[in-house]
């Protein structure tokens, strides 16, 4: 096959750069499988990788993205065969191993996945690693007991594409979901997702007693810091809380008294390394009851290769809503 673009990352002694070049096959890392890339989406994560914020990529030079999906263009892999619709996220795609960022990615036959029945190339990355991770985190409180019954779910960080995709899905499945956001204008925007109440983080009164009054059947939490100690002493006996950012901090400044004397669980949530297995059942059910009926109002953003550096930008600032698609070689939705 010919060259074709890529959005890479270089480290360098004084700081990083990155941007659009051409590569070859030989120049990605090893695999059986080459996907020619259909789309792939933007996360907090690629942001932090693609503008050298965070400690995200493991080698240099490395093609960014942890998503992709597409179809197969070549296989060592009985398992898969040229043209066979797939998708890959995780398990280091974009941080130690060549990612999504390209038209082209090549990656180990574990890692992918068969397209969900149903499921176009489009939508599985409309969801991408963000509705993977909300699907993660909605399986284990589930497989932890949780139920609607238990009362409300809190979702903090509730504008981003975690938080948004978990708002929707939650409700779907009959949850009373209160959105808690820094953003007060979008209030409109989370109860169309299904929020039956929307709180300003501003306005919270966080307390500061071991335990306070129990406010939530459980919580997704996506902000981390105090927001996720605050979480821990008023979520209500046998509720969880599923930790997926940290937004807010990587500190816990909290005690054992939640978790000793209300059996509260808290649930990490770490979807790069999820099991195949695992992994598979969450995609199937991404497909069927986790669908989230309002993804055309969280993925409305679509850009090229070329606007990633604006894209990462206004997410770091806090700028962004929902969902973006990057678009490799796919038809335009």
């Amino acid at each position: 096959m010919s060259r074709f673009r890529a959005f890479r990352v270089h480290g360098q002694d004084a700081g990083m750069r990155a941007g659009i070049e051409e590569l070859s096959l030989d120049q990605l890392g090893p695999g059986e499988v080459v996907i020619r890339a259909a789309y792939s989406s933007v996360n907090y994560k690629d942001a932090l990788a693609g503008t050298g914020r965070g400690k995200i990529v493991q080698r240099f030079p490395l093609v960014a993205g942890i998503d992709v999906s597409g179809v197969v263009a070549e296989s060592d892999d009985a398992r898969f065969k040229d043209g066979d619709p797939v998708l890959v996220t995780g398990y280091g795609l974009g941080q130690a191993h060549d990612g999504g960022y390209a038209e082209y990615v090549r990656v180990p036959g574990d890692w992918v996945v068969p397209l969900p029945a149903g499921m176009s190339l489009y939508r599985a990355m409309a969801l991408g690693t963000a509705g993977f991770t909300a699907g993660l985190a909605v399986q284990r409180m589930e497989d932890n007991g949780q139920h609607p019954g238990r009362g409300p779910i809190a979702v903090t960080g509730a504008t981003g594409g975690v938080g948004s995709l978990a708002v929707d899905m939650l409700a779907g499945l009959g949850y009373e979901v209160v959105a808690i956001t820094g953003k007060g204008e979008a209030r409109d925007y989370l109860v169309g997702l299904g929020a039956s109440d929307v709180r300003r983080r501003q306005d919270l009164d966080l307390g500061t007693r071991p335990l306070e009054k129990g406010q939530w059947g459980g919580a997704v939490d996506n902000v981390g810091g105090e927001l996720l100690a605050w979480l821990t002493r008023t979520v209500e006996p046998w509720g969880n809380i599923a930790s997926i950012g940290l937004a807010g901090g990587v500190a816990l400044a909290t005690t054992v008294m939640p978790f000793i004397l209300r059996g509260v669980s808290l649930l990490g949530i770490d979807s790069a390394g999820c099991e195949m297995p695992l992994r598979r059942r969450i995609w199937g059910r991404l497909g069927a009851d986790l669908a989230p009926r309002h993804l055309d109002l969280i993925a409305t953003g679509m850009i090229e290769l070329d606007g990633l550096p604006e894209t990462f930008e206004a997410m770091l600032r806090g700028g962004s809503r929902g969902r973006t698609v990057v678009r490799l070689g796919g038809e335009r939705p």
